[in-house]
């Protein structure tokens, strides 16, 4: 399974997001300017954001994107699912039921253990992201990620960037 760019810069948008006073707005292009990413593509995920509630736009001269709930219920398997989709990342296709050896109908009627094996370990890793919020993952950084002068210089960045 690999998970795709997009998850990740949701991830640290809905960061920088939570960071911002609530009801205040970033555009779209600051958004962009803070980790150097491309503004079109990162359209495209925030257009996902805003689809899942996640995030909010506000329309207008002052307008941009904001949380769309507290950081707190906003789980990483809510940002997983709004980029990638919700389908399983495994989908057995019941190949069993193929070939020389083809399994009949009544050997069929349980998940073979393969798919039980593959759909059980990703309800766990469904349920550990689902376990995890923005306001975590924000307050892991500040305690870990971040240096004093680092942190004077996001509140520049963000100050900067509401004007």
């Amino acid at each position: 399974m690999k998970i795709g760019d997009g998850v990740e810069w949701a991830v640290h948008l809905c960061g920088v997001l939570a960071a911002a006073p609530e009801g205040r707005s970033l555009p779209r292009a600051k958004l962009a300017e803070f980790h150097d990413l491309p503004p079109a593509y990162l359209a495209k995920h925030l257009q996902a954001l805003s689809r899942a509630g996640i995030v909010t736009a506000d329309r207008g001269v002052k307008g941009g994107y904001r949380l769309g709930r507290a950081p707190a219920q906003i789980s990483l398997l809510d940002i997983v699912l709004a980029i990638e989709g919700v389908e399983p990342a495994f989908r057995c296709t019941e190949i069993r039921k193929r070939g020389p050896c083809a399994a009949g109908p009544s050997a069929c009627r349980k998940r073979c253990p393969i798919a039980r094996a593959f759909l059980e370990a990703e309800a766990a890793w469904r349920q550990a992201l689902a376990g995890v919020t923005v306001a975590e993952m924000n307050a892991v950084a500040a305690a870990e990620a971040f240096d004093d002068n680092r942190r004077r210089a996001f509140r520049a960045w963000l100050t900067a960037a509401l004007q």
